[in-house]
């Protein structure tokens, strides 16, 4: 059965106990159910409709208690677009793949001797890696770490490897000059030298900032692989994977999750893998990028399955989704401007997911939501063909029917992390030209 006529009118209505039919483009729609807990009778007022906001478009929601309960249910079996919660997927293949201890490693290689008289490199300076992470202050690190090794001037060129980004940069030849820049003192952005001293304080190394990392390379920027007679130097570690993660998903980076799907072998590997670890049906779930961008499709029923799967995974390794994911109302990115009431701030740990112009508009949100009962609540929220802040409403007000009927929301056992690097959302002035980006909410 076709989307369009399967999948129904989005409407407060979720939150009712059951809903009669309606109207969506034309077709007649299932109903949607909320199972709200029986011995209650103040939880089933909570969860009324009357003031969750009727808007139009296509929708469907599975929430689920930790045992396997169901909460409430509408449309799980039709597909939709995710959108950026997709990316759930891609950190899971992640984490199965490498591990949360996981560093990107980038190797640095030098093509001639070292003149520690002049602290001359004579010859090229050769960089290659793919960690999706290298930023600005990685950059400068490289700086200080080659002046440690005796070097402050390149008298060759700057060879970066082919698939070497920076500044989360597609281009190759762009990354490496920009790198050429920052490792210059004399070149150095403002940008570049904030992002630096920031990190430093961050992680405690005042005495740090006392000197300034400068290598000049005298000569030009070049795309290509070290020589065979190339000795390395030094080799630069990423930050662990969990916590490159935690930056990617509070602020949806959409080019460090494709820089890390290509990782695991692209959108079909990740594909194969939740369809045979989570044993999820093929016609539940299909993906066309690792970051959410385009038409992907899954269930409700199949992206549960993806964060229970996720869940499990972290908990494996005695970490929580609010290691990976954004904490409503107080981690910074997609999530800092929702549920920040008193009461609800730090109560919902969730992917959020935005595309303005794809099927119509498409926005999702999944995650897990705690209760004053002391239960927790997964949840998968999947809209489709309407306006995308409409349909941010009428999920927060979803989540907050479903906290009502068990007592009111509660906030996760959470400690604030502060995140390291900066400008993660820096790719949203060109997502925001192709209309596929997470708008900021509008009041």
């Amino acid at each position: 059965m076709s989307m369009n006529r399967a999948a129904i009118q989005t409407t407060a209505a979720v939150a009712a106990i059951l809903l009669a039919t309606i109207l969506a483009f034309g077709q007649q729609a299932p109903s949607a159910e909320m199972n709200l807990p029986a011995t209650t009778a103040d939880a089933k007022k909570s969860a009324q409709p009357a003031y969750l906001t009727q808007i139009h478009g296509l929708q469907g929601v599975l929430a689920e208690t930790l045992d396997g309960s169901t909460v409430a249910t509408q449309a799980v079996d039709e597909k939709f677009n995710p959108a950026s919660s997709i990316k759930l997927a891609t950190a899971l293949a992640a984490l199965k793949t490498f591990g949360p201890e996981y560093r990107f490693l980038t190797s640095v290689w030098a093509s001639g001797k070292i003149d520690q008289a002049t602290g001359t490199l004579n010859g090229d300076l050769i960089v290659a890696g793919r960690d999706p992470s290298f930023h600005y202050e990685h950059a400068v690190t490289l700086a200080r770490e080659l002046n440690e090794l005796g070097i402050r001037t390149i008298s060759g060129k700057l060879i970066v490897s082919p698939g070497f980004t920076m500044n989360f940069d597609w281009a190759t030849a762009r990354s490496g000059e920009q790198l050429r820049d920052t490792l210059d003192t004399t070149r150095r952005s403002t940008a570049a030298m904030q992002a630096w001293t920031d990190e430093r304080k961050l992680v405690g190394d005042v005495a740090g900032l006392r000197t300034v990392p400068s290598v000049a390379v005298i000569g030009t920027v070049a795309v290509g692989v070290a020589p065979p007679e190339a000795s390395a130097l030094l080799t630069h570690k990423s930050s662990k994977l969990v916590d490159i993660l935690k930056v990617l998903l509070c602020y949806s980076n959409n080019f460090m999750a494709e820089r890390i799907g290509d990782t695991v072998g692209g959108p079909q590997a990740v594909r194969a893998m939740m369809l045979e670890k989570l044993k999820i049906n093929a016609d539940e779930f299909f993906i066309s990028s690792t970051s959410g961008l385009g038409a992907n499709r899954v269930t409700p029923l199949a992206m549960m399955k993806i964060l229970r799967g996720l869940r499990e995974e972290l908990k494996h390794d005695k970490l929580s989704l609010a290691d990976i994911l954004p904490v409503a109302g107080i981690d910074p990115g997609t999530l800092e401007d929702r549920f920040t009431t008193d009461i609800a701030r730090g109560s919902v740990v969730a992917k959020t997911g935005t595309l303005v112009r794809t099927d119509g508009g498409a926005s999702s949100l999944v995650g897990q939501m705690q209760t004053k009962s002391g239960r927790v609540v997964l949840f998968v929220i999947l809209n489709g063909h309407g306006s995308v802040l409409h349909f941010r409403q009428n999920q927060d007000e979803i989540v907050a029917a479903i906290q009502n009927s068990f007592g009111g929301p509660a906030p996760f056992p959470y400690r604030p992390i502060t995140l390291a690097m900066r400008l993660t959302d820096s790719d949203y002035a060109a997502a925001k030209g192709r209309g596929e980006y997470e708008p900021r909410n509008q009041h």
